[in-house]
């Protein structure tokens, strides 16, 4: 992959990690402010819980991709950005425009997806 592309997804990449931290930060604080809540009333401890639990796993999507983009950002140090790792074939442009964080082409993403690699 030449250069200049690969700086545009490297950018692309950062700006979406940072993006990610700031809505993990928000949401774990919003998480403690929640566990703060000294409300007595067992309907609002109820509905306190479940923010709690839809903010828990928001994070834990948010952390996955996280994941992935930090992955992306190695697999462009290591030289290997842009191919499947797979099949090894190039990744086509309008995936990487897509997901810039797939580790996968096309067909074999949907094999993963069906348990067949």
């Amino acid at each position: 992959m030449e250069k200049k592309r690969l700086e545009y997804y490297r950018k692309k990449l950062q700006a979406r990690r940072d993006e990610l931290m700031k809505s993990i930060a928000r949401t774990e604080e919003a998480g403690r402010q929640a566990d703060e809540d000294t409300t007595v009333d067992l309907a609002d401890k109820a509905a306190n819980s479940y923010t709690k639990e839809f903010l828990f796993g928001q994070t834990d999507t948010d952390r996955t991709t996280l994941q992935l983009i930090d992955s992306a950002l190695a697999r462009m140090k290591a030289g290997s950005y842009g191919l499947c790792a797979s099949c090894e074939n190039e990744i086509q442009v309008k995936r990487l425009e897509a997901v810039p964080w797939t580790k996968h082409c096309l067909a074999c993403q949907e094999k993963q997806e069906k348990g067949m690699l």
